[in-house]
């Protein structure tokens, strides 16, 4: 059990499942955890049917029901489990979950100011990643899909405030739970490139920028690439403010006008002190 905390039991589901009780850990079987989890991860009361079809996909109901009664009762942790005057079981009110907490924060994050620094631990990890239930995919792609944007969002507020120590973390923490994700490349090198440190940005676009051409085939959208040019030599732009490519001046390279109104950097501009 956490430090602090006066709840009598506490589960996680972020990362990994935990079950703490009274200030110890709490051991359970296959089927108990699994009941345990599905009620931390939706937290209205489930109908013992729908509930035990959902574990137990495949198995015809009433069997599926015999096990769901079993798991219940290998719980064995009073207090932990309520039903309602229907039979639907829940999660007692009392029982703590970090995915609830996580989703609080969530909700609250965009009112907090810049200047805070909150604890964004609970936005650090995926819905229990190892397990392979059906019943779990869509909540777990919803919630990381939720706790990403709040983290890029929180980044580039910490890069608008000048605080880009702490705004390059929050991007690099995004861009680990998800390397091909645009929007988190996108708030690394905008980090970066306020904060001057154009090197580092110029490496993640072309890191970024190699693993969809090894992955997929693809190259990064015009929204990413024309925040820079695709060349390790590039002038300094203000974060969030596209330059236009026609106005990009580079040694050794010179802008000319293709077809229609775009235009495209070429060898054989004029290198500074020298003559062509």
């Amino acid at each position: 059990m956490p430090a602090g905390t006066s709840a009598p039991h506490r589960v996680t589901v972020l990362g990994s499942f935990t079950l703490h009780s009274h200030g110890g850990t709490v051991p359970l079987g296959v089927d108990a955890r699994r009941v345990v989890a599905y009620l931390a991860v939706h937290p209205r009361p489930q109908r013992r049917g729908a509930l035990a079809v959902d574990l137990w996909p495949g198995v015809p109901v009433e069997a599926a029901m015999r096990l769901l009664d079993d798991a219940v009762l290998a719980v064995d942790v009073p207090g932990l489990l309520v039903t309602d005057a229907e039979g639907a079981l829940a999660l007692a009110g009392d029982v703590e979950v970090d995915l609830a907490e996580a989703m609080l924060l969530l909700r609250t994050l965009p009112e907090v100011a810049a200047v805070e620094d909150p604890d964004l631990a609970l936005l650090g990890a995926d819905i229990l990643p190892g397990w392979t239930a059906s019943w779990l995919v869509v909540e777990r792609e919803r919630f990381r899909q939720l706790r990403l944007h709040a983290v890029e969002e929180r980044s580039l507020r910490l890069t608008a405030a000048g605080r880009f120590d702490r705004a390059v973390a929050l991007a690099q923490g995004a861009v680990h739970s998800a390397p091909s994700r645009e929007t988190a490349r996108r708030a690394l090198i905008e980090a970066h490139l306020a904060q001057g440190n154009i090197s580092a940005a110029v490496a993640e676009y072309d890191e970024y920028q190699e693993l969809l051409r090894s992955s997929v085939g693809a190259a990064p959208a015009f929204s990413l690439d024309s925040l820079l040019p695709p060349t390790p030599a590039w002038p300094v732009m203000r974060a969030r403010s596209v330059m236009p490519r026609s106005a990009v001046q580079l040694p050794g390279l010179r802008s000319v006008r293709a077809s229609g109104t775009t235009r495209r950097l070429v060898a054989g501009g004029t290198v500074p002190g020298t003559s062509r």
